[in-house]
């Protein structure tokens, strides 16, 4: 007897069959191997909040405050120098100017000790090339003198106080307007000072990570030499990793996104082919790597794909700047006065801080800023507070 024809179900539900085996591989990827190696991804979609939030948080705060004092014992280990030797005191017209601002915070983290402490490593580590960088603390505290751990960079560099003597914070003033006076203030006496080429200004709470020289050295000399990169009026050198998502209201990305799924779509495609003896590609199985791939970079978390820029400064990105925050913020001398002027004009309030009112000035005033992928420095009260929600377009406040 003839064996009868295989039904159509039948033949569908072969191995062999490529429907079969693609969809095994997104059950498989999707539904078991990025749930089980994923879940403790503070920001990707498998993150367990409920199973590892709390117990993530309170490590974060052991090592935060374990990082404050090795911090301090860093700086009490240093032989204090002669007011001559301190790291910027003497040094004019300096290349880069990191200008650190700082308030009095929380005693137990050494916040500003933390930032400062990596950046002098950093530039004894750094050697010739960061010869002509230089450190300035700006004290932005009410009443400086209370400011102990300002007080103690004093001995190590140069350190300047907006507040003191005859100068008081206006009555009645906001906390977002003086947060931008501060800011203004920080900046126009970085050049007042030291007439640098750039000024990088610096949060207290922001760490940098151990490439920042190298790939702002990068940066300025070679991407920044570009015409429709040069006259930016800043550059941001963090973004929230929360807001760092495919799916956010970024245009940009979308772009990015699209180039992922083409770039990896074709590679898997060709792997495939290879792998179940096919002679040439087909557009559906393309297709199909090219929408896996996207998924799967979106679901892990594309903060996590941009740490492999981290190999090589060259592979940093450069894009369009987004709103949201202001931790470092490099400006060449040119665009600081710019700025300058801008927001002496403004007048900022709730829901109007200095971030948005410098991202607003970007569509009133023509300019144009970027923002570098991956961050370049660490925001410590981030890692403290550890707020991750799970609506990525919301923009708050860091």
């Amino acid at each position: 007897m003839l064996p009868r024809p295989l039904q159509p179900w039948g033949r569908l539900c072969r191995w062999s069959n490529p429907f079969v085996q693609l969809l095994a591989l997104t059950v498989v990827t999707f539904g078991v191997l990025a749930p089980l190696t994923c879940d403790q991804l503070l920001y990707s979609y498998y993150f367990i909040r409920s199973w590892y939030l709390n117990p993530m948080s309170q490590e974060f705060v052991k090592q935060n405050q374990e990082d404050g004092l090795s911090a301090l014992r860093y700086f009490e280990r240093l032989q204090t120098p002669n007011t001559s030797e301190r790291l910027g005191s003497e040094v004019f017209h300096p290349w880069l100017l990191i200008t650190i601002i700082t308030v009095q915070r929380p005693p137990e983290f050494h916040y500003v000790l933390q930032v400062a402490s990596r950046f002098h490593r950093l530039l004894q580590e750094c050697g010739p090339p960061c010869r002509h960088h230089q450190i300035l603390l700006c004290n932005v505290e009410t009443d400086p003198g209370s400011h102990q751990d300002a007080q103690l960079l004093s001995n190590f560099m140069a350190v300047v106080n907006h507040y003191g003597g005859h100068k008081k914070v206006e009555p009645g003033m906001n906390q977002f307007e003086k947060e931008k006076q501060d800011y203004t203030y920080c900046l126009e006496k970085s050049l007042q000072t030291y007439d640098p080429e750039y000024v990088l200004l610096v949060e207290d709470d922001a760490v940098p990570e151990e490439e920042i020289f190298p790939v702002l050295q990068h940066l300025l000399q070679t991407r920044f030499s570009k015409a429709h990169l040069r006259d930016a009026l800043y550059v941001k050198l963090y973004h929230p990793e929360r807001l760092q998502r495919y799916i956010n209201p970024e245009p940009m990305r979308i772009l990015e996104w699209l180039g992922v799924g083409m770039f990896f779509g074709s590679l898997l495609g060709l792997a495939y082919a290879w792998a179940s003896g096919r002679s040439s590609l087909v557009w559906p199985i393309v297709l199909f790597f090219a929408v896996y791939s996207m998924l799967l970079v979106e679901l892990v978390g594309r903060h996590y794909f941009l740490e492999l820029r981290r190999l090589a400064p060259p592979l940093y990105n450069v894009v369009p700047v987004t709103e949201c925050c202001t931790p470092a913020m490099l400006f060449s001398a040119s665009s600081a006065r710019r700025a300058l002027g801008y927001l002496k004009e403004l007048r900022c309030r709730r829901g109007f801080a200095k971030d948005t009112a410098l991202y607003s000035l970007l569509r009133v005033r023509g300019e144009r800023a970027f923002v570098v992928e991956p961050n370049l420095v660490r925001h410590v009260k981030r890692n403290v507070l550890l707020i991750a929600p799970t609506n990525p377009s919301r923009k708050g406040k860091d």
